[in-house]
Protein backbone atom coordinates (compact mmCIF):
# COMPACT_ATOMS: atom_id res chain seq x y z
CA UNK A 1 0.00 0.00 0.00
CA UNK A 2 1.33 3.52 -0.81
CA UNK A 3 1.49 6.02 2.20
CA UNK A 4 3.46 7.40 4.47
CA UNK A 5 2.88 7.52 8.18
CA UNK A 6 1.76 11.17 9.30
CA UNK A 7 4.55 11.80 11.78
CA UNK A 8 7.09 11.30 8.91
CA UNK A 9 4.79 13.93 6.47
CA UNK A 10 5.17 16.48 9.48
CA UNK A 11 8.86 16.08 9.63
CA UNK A 12 9.65 16.14 5.88
CA UNK A 13 7.50 19.63 6.08
CA UNK A 14 9.10 20.52 9.30
CA UNK A 15 13.43 20.01 7.38
CA UNK A 16 11.88 22.00 4.13
CA UNK A 17 10.30 24.66 6.24
CA UNK A 18 13.01 24.90 8.64
CA UNK A 19 15.62 25.11 5.58
CA UNK A 20 13.50 27.92 3.79
CA UNK A 21 14.08 29.92 6.71
CA UNK A 22 17.18 29.61 6.92
CA UNK A 23 17.93 30.55 3.51
CA UNK A 24 15.00 33.36 3.13
CA UNK A 25 18.07 36.08 4.87
CA UNK A 26 19.73 35.48 1.59
CA UNK A 27 17.20 37.13 -0.54
CA UNK A 28 17.43 40.21 1.57
CA UNK A 29 21.06 40.54 1.74
CA UNK A 30 21.47 44.16 2.09
CA UNK A 31 18.46 44.29 4.48
CA UNK A 32 20.24 41.81 6.79
CA UNK A 33 23.77 43.33 6.60
CA UNK A 34 22.44 46.96 7.27
CA UNK A 35 20.30 45.43 10.40
CA UNK A 36 23.84 43.43 11.74
CA UNK A 37 26.11 46.81 11.15
CA UNK A 38 23.31 49.13 12.85
CA UNK A 39 23.17 46.55 16.26
CA UNK A 40 26.87 46.17 16.26
CA UNK A 41 27.05 50.07 15.90
CA UNK A 42 24.50 50.58 18.47
CA UNK A 43 26.58 48.32 20.87
CA UNK A 44 29.26 50.71 20.70
CA UNK A 45 27.51 53.81 21.64
CA UNK A 46 26.23 55.17 18.15
CA UNK A 47 22.66 54.97 18.64
CA UNK A 48 21.48 57.16 15.88
CA UNK A 49 17.86 57.32 14.44
CA UNK A 50 19.52 55.67 11.34
CA UNK A 51 21.11 52.90 13.24
CA UNK A 52 17.70 52.22 14.90
CA UNK A 53 15.70 52.30 12.35
CA UNK A 54 17.96 49.87 10.52
CA UNK A 55 18.53 47.84 13.24
CA UNK A 56 14.07 47.67 13.22
CA UNK A 57 14.39 46.46 9.16
CA UNK A 58 14.84 42.98 10.28
CA UNK A 59 12.95 41.00 12.72
CA UNK A 60 15.34 39.52 15.32
CA UNK A 61 13.13 36.54 15.58
CA UNK A 62 14.15 36.23 12.21
CA UNK A 63 17.08 34.11 11.39
CA UNK A 64 20.13 36.35 10.19
CA UNK A 65 22.96 34.36 8.93
CA UNK A 66 24.15 34.75 5.48
CA UNK A 67 26.20 32.48 3.14
CA UNK A 68 30.05 34.64 3.38
CA UNK A 69 30.86 35.67 0.23
CA UNK A 70 34.94 34.50 -0.69
CA UNK A 71 37.72 37.19 -1.19
CA UNK A 72 36.87 35.98 -4.82
CA UNK A 73 33.23 37.07 -4.57
CA UNK A 74 33.16 39.85 -2.44
CA UNK A 75 36.34 41.64 -2.68
CA UNK A 76 38.39 42.44 0.51
CA UNK A 77 41.98 42.57 1.52
CA UNK A 78 45.21 40.55 0.58
CA UNK A 79 48.50 41.22 2.75
CA UNK A 80 51.56 39.29 2.82
CA UNK A 81 53.78 39.80 5.71
CA UNK A 82 56.66 38.90 7.02
CA UNK A 83 57.83 38.35 10.67
CA UNK A 84 60.83 40.32 12.25
CA UNK A 85 62.21 37.03 14.08
CA UNK A 86 65.17 38.55 15.42
CA UNK A 87 63.07 41.17 17.62
CA UNK A 88 62.26 37.96 19.45
CA UNK A 89 65.97 36.86 20.22
CA UNK A 90 66.29 40.27 21.30
CA UNK A 91 63.44 40.39 23.85
CA UNK A 92 64.24 36.67 24.82
CA UNK A 93 68.19 37.62 26.01
CA UNK A 94 67.39 41.13 27.37
CA UNK A 95 64.46 39.00 30.01
CA UNK A 96 67.62 37.21 31.44
CA UNK A 97 69.64 39.93 32.66
CA UNK A 98 67.67 39.79 36.19
CA UNK A 99 68.29 35.54 36.62
CA UNK A 100 72.17 36.16 35.26
CA UNK A 101 72.07 38.81 37.35
CA UNK A 102 70.84 36.84 40.73
CA UNK A 103 72.90 33.55 39.40
CA UNK A 104 76.17 35.74 39.58
CA UNK A 105 75.63 37.34 42.90
CA UNK A 106 74.91 34.12 44.69
CA UNK A 107 78.60 33.59 43.81
CA UNK A 108 79.99 37.41 44.63
CA UNK A 109 82.63 36.07 46.46
CA UNK A 110 84.33 33.95 43.29
CA UNK A 111 83.17 36.49 40.41
CA UNK A 112 83.52 39.91 42.27
CA UNK A 113 80.85 42.36 41.00
CA UNK A 114 79.23 42.38 38.09
CA UNK A 115 78.12 45.13 35.04
CA UNK A 116 75.76 44.73 32.23
CA UNK A 117 77.44 45.96 29.20
CA UNK A 118 76.43 47.69 26.26
CA UNK A 119 76.32 45.12 23.19
CA UNK A 120 74.56 43.96 19.98
CA UNK A 121 71.39 43.16 19.67
CA UNK A 122 70.03 39.80 21.09
CA UNK A 123 73.76 39.19 22.79
CA UNK A 124 73.74 39.97 27.03
CA UNK A 125 77.13 40.63 27.84
CA UNK A 126 78.01 41.01 31.61
CA UNK A 127 81.69 41.90 33.07
CA UNK A 128 82.84 40.53 36.21
CA UNK A 129 85.59 42.56 38.18
CA UNK A 130 87.38 38.84 39.15
CA UNK A 131 88.40 37.18 35.39
CA UNK A 132 89.69 34.10 37.49
CA UNK A 133 86.09 33.20 38.72
CA UNK A 134 85.03 33.27 34.83
CA UNK A 135 84.54 29.11 34.48
CA UNK A 136 82.72 28.89 37.70
CA UNK A 137 80.72 32.10 35.97
CA UNK A 138 80.43 30.27 33.28
CA UNK A 139 79.02 27.19 35.23
CA UNK A 140 76.85 28.85 37.31
CA UNK A 141 74.99 30.14 33.95
CA UNK A 142 74.58 27.29 31.95
CA UNK A 143 73.01 26.12 34.79
CA UNK A 144 69.90 28.60 33.33
CA UNK A 145 70.00 27.04 30.11
CA UNK A 146 67.14 25.04 29.29
CA UNK A 147 66.43 21.63 26.84
CA UNK A 148 65.17 22.67 23.45
CA UNK A 149 61.53 22.15 22.91
CA UNK A 150 61.91 20.67 19.81
CA UNK A 151 61.77 17.20 18.29
CA UNK A 152 63.97 17.63 15.36
CA UNK A 153 66.96 19.66 18.42
CA UNK A 154 66.76 16.49 20.97
CA UNK A 155 69.14 17.18 24.18
CA UNK A 156 69.92 20.44 22.96
CA UNK A 157 70.17 23.19 25.39
CA UNK A 158 68.83 26.85 24.71
CA UNK A 159 71.82 28.97 25.73
CA UNK A 160 75.24 29.70 24.30
CA UNK A 161 77.40 30.77 27.32
CA UNK A 162 81.07 31.15 26.47
CA UNK A 163 83.88 33.74 28.45
CA UNK A 164 85.33 36.86 26.43
CA UNK A 165 88.35 37.87 28.33
CA UNK A 166 86.47 39.29 31.63
CA UNK A 167 83.34 39.28 30.00
CA UNK A 168 80.82 36.78 29.91
CA UNK A 169 79.08 36.32 26.67
CA UNK A 170 75.03 35.16 26.80
CA UNK A 171 73.36 34.27 23.07
CA UNK A 172 70.62 31.63 22.20
CA UNK A 173 71.95 28.67 20.84
CA UNK A 174 71.23 27.68 17.02
CA UNK A 175 68.50 24.65 17.61
CA UNK A 176 66.71 27.42 20.36
CA UNK A 177 66.04 30.09 17.45
CA UNK A 178 65.21 27.63 15.09
CA UNK A 179 62.34 26.04 17.80
CA UNK A 180 61.94 29.70 18.46
CA UNK A 181 61.35 31.05 14.80
CA UNK A 182 58.60 28.05 14.74
CA UNK A 183 56.62 29.08 17.83
CA UNK A 184 56.63 32.64 17.01
CA UNK A 185 55.18 31.68 13.40
CA UNK A 186 52.27 29.82 15.06
CA UNK A 187 51.69 31.92 17.68
CA UNK A 188 51.70 34.94 15.29
CA UNK A 189 49.00 33.07 13.13
CA UNK A 190 46.72 32.32 16.36
CA UNK A 191 46.95 35.98 17.14
CA UNK A 192 46.50 37.23 13.84
CA UNK A 193 43.21 34.82 13.92
CA UNK A 194 41.88 35.76 17.04
CA UNK A 195 42.12 39.67 16.31
CA UNK A 196 40.19 39.44 12.89
CA UNK A 197 37.69 36.94 14.59
CA UNK A 198 37.18 39.64 17.65
CA UNK A 199 35.67 42.18 15.08
CA UNK A 200 33.48 39.87 13.48
CA UNK A 201 35.03 39.35 10.26
CA UNK A 202 34.52 35.52 8.85
CA UNK A 203 36.20 32.85 6.92
CA UNK A 204 39.60 34.61 6.77
CA UNK A 205 42.65 32.81 4.84
CA UNK A 206 45.53 33.28 7.11
CA UNK A 207 48.36 30.82 6.27
CA UNK A 208 51.97 30.64 6.80
CA UNK A 209 54.28 31.05 3.69
CA UNK A 210 57.98 29.77 4.05
CA UNK A 211 60.48 30.51 6.82
CA UNK A 212 59.26 33.95 8.20
CA UNK A 213 56.12 35.08 6.31
CA UNK A 214 52.37 35.24 6.27
CA UNK A 215 49.82 35.31 4.46
CA UNK A 216 46.62 37.31 4.99
CA UNK A 217 43.24 37.61 2.82
CA UNK A 218 40.10 38.81 4.21
CA UNK A 219 36.64 38.78 2.68
CA UNK A 220 34.74 41.72 3.28
CA UNK A 221 37.17 44.61 4.43
CA UNK A 222 37.05 47.86 2.96
CA UNK A 223 40.82 48.29 2.35
CA UNK A 224 44.30 47.08 3.01
CA UNK A 225 44.85 49.91 5.48
CA UNK A 226 42.06 48.84 8.06
CA UNK A 227 43.13 44.99 8.05
CA UNK A 228 46.47 46.57 8.85
CA UNK A 229 45.32 48.71 11.37
CA UNK A 230 43.28 45.72 13.17
CA UNK A 231 46.54 43.24 12.75
CA UNK A 232 49.23 45.35 12.74
CA UNK A 233 49.22 47.12 15.89
CA UNK A 234 51.62 44.78 18.46
CA UNK A 235 49.98 45.89 21.73
CA UNK A 236 53.07 45.11 23.82
CA UNK A 237 51.85 45.27 27.26
CA UNK A 238 54.36 45.42 30.40
CA UNK A 239 54.29 46.38 33.88
CA UNK A 240 58.05 48.38 34.48
CA UNK A 241 59.50 49.51 37.83
CA UNK A 242 60.68 53.09 37.35
CA UNK A 243 63.71 54.30 38.16
CA UNK A 244 62.87 58.35 37.55
CA UNK A 245 61.15 60.50 35.68
CA UNK A 246 62.48 63.27 33.50
CA UNK A 247 61.77 66.00 31.07
CA UNK A 248 64.38 65.08 28.21
CA UNK A 249 64.12 62.54 26.46
CA UNK A 250 67.69 62.71 25.94
CA UNK A 251 68.60 61.90 29.41
CA UNK A 252 71.44 58.83 29.91
CA UNK A 253 69.04 56.10 30.68
CA UNK A 254 71.76 53.72 31.89
CA UNK A 255 72.67 50.32 31.25
CA UNK A 256 69.50 47.87 31.51
CA UNK A 257 67.20 50.40 32.00
CA UNK A 258 65.07 52.72 28.87
CA UNK A 259 63.44 55.88 28.89
CA UNK A 260 59.68 56.45 27.36
CA UNK A 261 57.31 58.91 26.96
CA UNK A 262 54.21 59.54 29.12
CA UNK A 263 50.79 58.79 26.45
CA UNK A 264 49.16 61.57 28.34
CA UNK A 265 51.46 63.99 29.61
CA UNK A 266 53.39 65.72 26.82
CA UNK A 267 56.90 66.67 27.87
CA UNK A 268 56.84 64.15 30.50
CA UNK A 269 59.44 60.73 30.34
CA UNK A 270 60.33 57.85 32.49
CA UNK A 271 63.44 56.14 33.17
CA UNK A 272 62.50 52.38 33.39
CA UNK A 273 64.36 48.88 34.21
CA UNK A 274 63.98 47.46 31.11
CA UNK A 275 63.20 43.79 32.31
CA UNK A 276 59.30 44.01 33.34
CA UNK A 277 58.06 42.65 36.34
CA UNK A 278 54.93 41.02 34.14
CA UNK A 279 53.98 41.11 30.62
CA UNK A 280 50.89 41.00 28.50
CA UNK A 281 51.89 37.18 27.67
CA UNK A 282 50.11 37.10 31.33
CA UNK A 283 47.00 38.24 30.58
CA UNK A 284 44.19 35.77 30.36
CA UNK A 285 41.20 38.66 30.49
CA UNK A 286 40.48 42.16 29.86
CA UNK A 287 37.29 43.76 28.92
CA UNK A 288 36.74 48.04 28.43
CA UNK A 289 34.91 49.36 31.61
CA UNK A 290 34.96 52.83 33.60
CA UNK A 291 37.22 53.87 36.58
CA UNK A 292 35.36 55.35 39.72
CA UNK A 293 35.25 58.77 38.15
CA UNK A 294 33.39 57.52 35.27
CA UNK A 295 36.39 57.64 32.62
CA UNK A 296 36.61 55.05 30.11
CA UNK A 297 39.12 52.57 31.27
CA UNK A 298 40.22 48.76 31.07
CA UNK A 299 39.67 45.98 33.35
CA UNK A 300 42.57 43.05 33.46
CA UNK A 301 43.38 39.88 35.00
CA UNK A 302 46.23 37.92 35.28
CA UNK A 303 46.93 33.95 35.03
CA UNK A 304 48.25 32.65 38.05
CA UNK A 305 51.96 32.76 37.03
CA UNK A 306 51.43 36.96 36.30
CA UNK A 307 48.87 37.43 39.31
CA UNK A 308 51.90 35.23 41.36
CA UNK A 309 54.82 37.68 39.98
CA UNK A 310 52.70 41.14 40.67
CA UNK A 311 51.46 40.42 43.62
CA UNK A 312 55.31 39.70 45.19
CA UNK A 313 56.68 42.92 43.28
CA UNK A 314 53.67 44.74 44.73
CA UNK A 315 54.18 43.58 48.20
CA UNK A 316 58.11 44.40 48.41
CA UNK A 317 57.56 47.88 46.23
CA UNK A 318 55.01 49.52 48.63
CA UNK A 319 55.77 53.53 48.10
CA UNK A 320 57.60 53.14 45.07
CA UNK A 321 55.68 54.05 41.28
CA UNK A 322 55.78 51.46 38.67
CA UNK A 323 54.80 51.69 35.18
CA UNK A 324 52.24 50.41 33.16
CA UNK A 325 53.31 50.34 29.24
CA UNK A 326 51.79 50.00 25.85
CA UNK A 327 54.00 50.02 22.85
CA UNK A 328 56.92 51.87 24.43
CA UNK A 329 54.54 54.62 25.62
CA UNK A 330 54.08 54.84 29.49
CA UNK A 331 49.99 54.97 30.04
CA UNK A 332 50.57 55.95 33.81
CA UNK A 333 52.58 55.10 36.44
CA UNK A 334 51.02 54.73 39.98
CA UNK A 335 52.36 54.39 43.47
CA UNK A 336 51.90 50.82 44.51
CA UNK A 337 49.93 52.14 47.70
CA UNK A 338 49.35 48.33 49.05
CA UNK A 339 49.67 44.64 48.05
CA UNK A 340 47.95 43.44 45.40
CA UNK A 341 47.30 39.75 45.63
CA UNK A 342 44.40 39.06 43.06
CA UNK A 343 46.09 39.19 40.03
CA UNK A 344 43.78 41.99 38.64
CA UNK A 345 43.72 45.56 38.11
CA UNK A 346 42.84 48.58 35.48
CA UNK A 347 43.95 50.47 33.08
CA UNK A 348 42.73 53.87 32.92
CA UNK A 349 44.34 56.71 30.68
CA UNK A 350 42.82 59.27 28.57
CA UNK A 351 40.87 57.00 26.66
CA UNK A 352 37.67 57.02 24.49
CA UNK A 353 35.30 54.48 24.81
CA UNK A 354 36.08 53.31 20.97
CA UNK A 355 39.83 52.86 22.52
CA UNK A 356 39.38 51.41 25.51
CA UNK A 357 37.30 48.91 23.34
CA UNK A 358 39.94 48.42 20.98
CA UNK A 359 42.31 48.47 23.62
CA UNK A 360 40.41 45.59 25.16
CA UNK A 361 40.40 43.37 21.86
CA UNK A 362 43.87 44.02 21.20
CA UNK A 363 44.88 43.29 24.71
CA UNK A 364 42.64 40.21 24.66
CA UNK A 365 43.66 39.05 21.42
CA UNK A 366 47.05 38.58 22.81
CA UNK A 367 50.75 40.71 21.89
CA UNK A 368 52.32 40.10 18.93
CA UNK A 369 55.31 38.60 19.36
CA UNK A 370 57.30 40.16 16.37
CA UNK A 371 56.75 43.41 14.54
CA UNK A 372 55.11 42.09 11.27
CA UNK A 373 56.78 44.11 7.79
CA UNK A 374 53.97 44.08 5.43
CA UNK A 375 55.87 43.18 2.15
CA UNK A 376 52.62 43.25 -0.22
CA UNK A 377 48.92 45.37 0.18
CA UNK A 378 46.15 45.19 -2.03
CA UNK A 379 42.82 45.91 -1.90
CA UNK A 380 40.44 44.05 -3.89
CA UNK A 381 37.44 45.82 -4.90
CA UNK A 382 34.01 43.50 -5.20
CA UNK A 383 33.50 44.49 -9.23
CA UNK A 384 35.61 41.09 -10.01
CA UNK A 385 33.94 39.32 -7.75
CA UNK A 386 30.13 40.92 -9.05
CA UNK A 387 31.09 39.59 -12.55
CA UNK A 388 31.22 36.28 -10.90
CA UNK A 389 28.49 36.21 -9.00
CA UNK A 390 26.44 37.58 -12.35
CA UNK A 391 28.30 34.92 -14.51
CA UNK A 392 27.77 32.18 -11.72
CA UNK A 393 23.76 33.65 -11.74
CA UNK A 394 23.69 32.92 -15.23
CA UNK A 395 25.70 29.14 -15.40
CA UNK A 396 23.06 28.60 -12.48
CA UNK A 397 19.57 29.60 -14.15
CA UNK A 398 20.57 27.97 -17.53
CA UNK A 399 21.28 24.79 -15.72
CA UNK A 400 18.14 25.23 -13.65
CA UNK A 401 15.70 25.62 -16.56
CA UNK A 402 17.66 23.39 -18.89
CA UNK A 403 17.24 20.38 -16.18
CA UNK A 404 13.20 21.79 -15.43
CA UNK A 405 12.69 21.26 -19.42
CA UNK A 406 13.86 17.98 -19.49
CA UNK A 407 12.43 16.45 -16.43
CA UNK A 408 8.71 17.86 -17.19
CA UNK A 409 8.93 16.91 -21.53
CA UNK A 410 10.63 13.27 -19.97
CA UNK A 411 8.26 12.26 -17.32
CA UNK A 412 5.72 14.67 -17.23
CA UNK A 413 3.41 15.10 -14.19
CA UNK A 414 5.89 13.41 -11.90
CA UNK A 415 9.01 15.25 -14.15
CA UNK A 416 6.73 18.57 -12.52
CA UNK A 417 7.47 16.96 -9.06
CA UNK A 418 10.81 16.79 -9.79
CA UNK A 419 11.27 19.62 -10.38
CA UNK A 420 9.24 21.10 -7.48
CA UNK A 421 12.01 19.00 -5.21
CA UNK A 422 14.61 20.72 -7.29
CA UNK A 423 13.51 23.87 -6.31
CA UNK A 424 13.79 23.11 -2.79
CA UNK A 425 16.82 21.47 -3.16
CA UNK A 426 18.62 24.54 -3.99
CA UNK A 427 16.91 26.87 -0.92
CA UNK A 428 18.24 23.90 1.32
CA UNK A 429 21.73 23.94 0.38
CA UNK A 430 21.46 27.79 1.13
CA UNK A 431 20.06 27.25 4.14
CA UNK A 432 22.82 24.86 4.82
CA UNK A 433 25.47 27.37 4.04
CA UNK A 434 23.70 29.72 5.83
CA UNK A 435 23.32 27.75 9.15
CA UNK A 436 27.16 26.97 9.47
CA UNK A 437 28.24 30.64 7.87
CA UNK A 438 30.16 29.07 5.49
CA UNK A 439 32.09 30.92 2.58
CA UNK A 440 30.72 30.76 -1.16
CA UNK A 441 33.57 31.45 -3.69
CA UNK A 442 33.92 30.74 -7.12
CA UNK A 443 34.56 27.21 -7.07
CA UNK A 444 31.86 27.01 -4.67
CA UNK A 445 29.76 28.05 -7.32
CA UNK A 446 30.89 25.56 -9.58
CA UNK A 447 29.74 23.08 -6.85
CA UNK A 448 25.89 24.15 -6.81
CA UNK A 449 25.72 24.55 -10.57
CA UNK A 450 27.01 20.21 -11.13
CA UNK A 451 24.23 19.58 -7.86
CA UNK A 452 21.64 21.17 -9.92
CA UNK A 453 22.90 18.82 -13.11
CA UNK A 454 22.96 15.88 -10.35
CA UNK A 455 20.04 16.48 -8.29
CA UNK A 456 17.38 14.77 -10.08
CA UNK A 457 19.78 11.32 -10.71
CA UNK A 458 17.71 9.96 -8.04
CA UNK A 459 14.36 10.98 -9.73
CA UNK A 460 15.07 9.22 -13.08
CA UNK A 461 16.43 6.24 -11.45
CA UNK A 462 13.24 6.22 -9.39
CA UNK A 463 10.84 7.10 -12.45
CA UNK A 464 12.52 4.71 -14.76
CA UNK A 465 12.45 1.81 -12.09
CA UNK A 466 8.67 3.03 -12.02
CA UNK A 467 8.13 2.96 -15.77
CA UNK A 468 9.50 -1.35 -15.76
CA UNK A 469 7.47 -2.27 -12.80
CA UNK A 470 4.35 0.02 -15.25
CA UNK A 471 5.43 -2.35 -17.93
CA UNK A 472 5.40 -5.52 -16.43
CA UNK A 473 1.84 -5.06 -15.21
CA UNK A 474 2.07 -3.45 -11.77
CA UNK A 475 -1.18 -1.45 -10.99
CA UNK A 476 -0.05 2.15 -10.24
CA UNK A 477 0.26 2.31 -6.16
CA UNK A 478 2.58 -1.15 -6.11
CA UNK A 479 4.36 0.58 -8.98
CA UNK A 480 5.02 3.56 -7.23
CA UNK A 481 6.25 1.70 -4.28
CA UNK A 482 8.42 -0.95 -5.75
CA UNK A 483 9.87 1.87 -8.18
CA UNK A 484 11.25 3.69 -4.84
CA UNK A 485 12.03 0.47 -2.88
CA UNK A 486 14.74 -0.98 -5.88
CA UNK A 487 16.03 1.93 -6.70
CA UNK A 488 16.33 3.13 -3.19
CA UNK A 489 19.93 1.09 -2.96
CA UNK A 490 21.52 2.12 -6.60
CA UNK A 491 20.76 5.66 -5.45
CA UNK A 492 22.91 5.07 -1.67
CA UNK A 493 25.38 3.88 -3.21
CA UNK A 494 25.67 6.61 -6.36
CA UNK A 495 25.97 9.50 -3.87
CA UNK A 496 27.68 7.93 -1.37
CA UNK A 497 30.76 7.31 -2.98
CA UNK A 498 30.88 11.00 -4.73
CA UNK A 499 30.49 12.06 -0.98
CA UNK A 500 33.35 10.38 -0.24
CA UNK A 501 34.95 12.15 -2.55
CA UNK A 502 33.46 15.22 -1.23
CA UNK A 503 34.74 14.72 2.03
CA UNK A 504 38.29 13.71 1.02
CA UNK A 505 38.73 17.05 -1.13
CA UNK A 506 37.17 18.99 2.03
CA UNK A 507 40.02 17.02 4.46
CA UNK A 508 42.59 17.52 2.01
CA UNK A 509 41.98 20.28 0.43
CA UNK A 510 42.35 23.93 1.55
CA UNK A 511 40.89 27.30 0.18
CA UNK A 512 38.97 26.92 -2.95
CA UNK A 513 38.93 23.55 -3.01
CA UNK A 514 37.25 23.16 0.70
CA UNK A 515 34.50 25.21 -0.96
CA UNK A 516 33.92 23.32 -4.21
CA UNK A 517 33.62 20.23 -1.74
CA UNK A 518 31.28 21.95 0.53
CA UNK A 519 28.70 22.50 -1.77
CA UNK A 520 29.02 19.62 -3.52
CA UNK A 521 28.39 17.41 -0.49
CA UNK A 522 25.26 19.57 0.85
CA UNK A 523 24.41 18.98 -2.58
CA UNK A 524 24.53 15.18 -2.23
CA UNK A 525 22.47 15.17 1.08
CA UNK A 526 19.75 17.57 0.10
CA UNK A 527 19.33 15.94 -3.20
CA UNK A 528 18.59 12.48 -1.76
CA UNK A 529 16.66 13.69 0.63
CA UNK A 530 14.59 15.81 -1.81
CA UNK A 531 14.34 13.07 -4.28
CA UNK A 532 13.57 9.92 -2.01
CA UNK A 533 11.35 11.66 0.62
CA UNK A 534 10.29 15.01 -1.16
CA UNK A 535 9.17 14.09 -4.49
CA UNK A 536 7.80 10.54 -2.75
CA UNK A 537 5.38 12.56 -0.40
CA UNK A 538 4.54 14.72 -3.41
CA UNK A 539 3.33 12.09 -4.91
CA UNK A 540 1.57 10.35 -2.05
CA UNK A 541 -0.17 13.12 -1.71
CA UNK A 542 -1.46 13.68 -5.40
CA UNK A 543 -2.30 9.69 -5.46
CA UNK A 544 -4.30 9.79 -2.61
CA UNK A 545 -6.11 12.73 -3.73
CA UNK A 546 -6.50 11.56 -7.50
CA UNK A 547 -6.54 7.42 -7.37
CA UNK A 548 -5.77 7.48 -11.21
CA UNK A 549 -6.53 3.80 -12.43
CA UNK A 550 -3.52 4.12 -14.51
CA UNK A 551 -0.40 6.67 -14.57
CA UNK A 552 1.95 8.04 -17.53
CA UNK A 553 5.83 8.15 -16.03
Amino acid sequence: MLQVDLWKRVLIWAVVALGLVLALPNLFYERVERHNDAEAAIELGADTAENREAAQAWPDFLPSGLVNLGLDLRGGAHLLAEVQLEDVYETRIESLWPEVRDTLRDARDEVGTIRLQQSEPGVLRVRISQPEGMPRAVELVRGLSQPVASVTAAGAQSLDVSADGDELVVTLSEAERRASDDRTLQQTLEIVRRRIDEVGTREPTIQRQGADRILIQVPGIGSAAELKEIIGTTAQLTFQPVVSRTASADESAGVGNEILPSLDEEGVYYVLEQAPVVTGEDLVDAQPSFDQNGRPAVNFRFNPSGARSFGDYTAENIGNPFAIVLDNEVISAPVIQSHIPGGSGIITGDFTVEESTNLAILLRAGALPAELTFLEERTIGPELGQDSIDAGKVATVVAFVAVLVFMGLSYGLFGLFANIALILNIALIFGLLSLIGATLTLPGIAGIVLTVGMAVDANVLIFERIREEIAEGRKPARAIELGYEKALSAIVDANLTTFITALILYVMGSGPVRGFAVTLGFGIVTSVFTAIFVTRLLIVLWFERRRPKTIEV
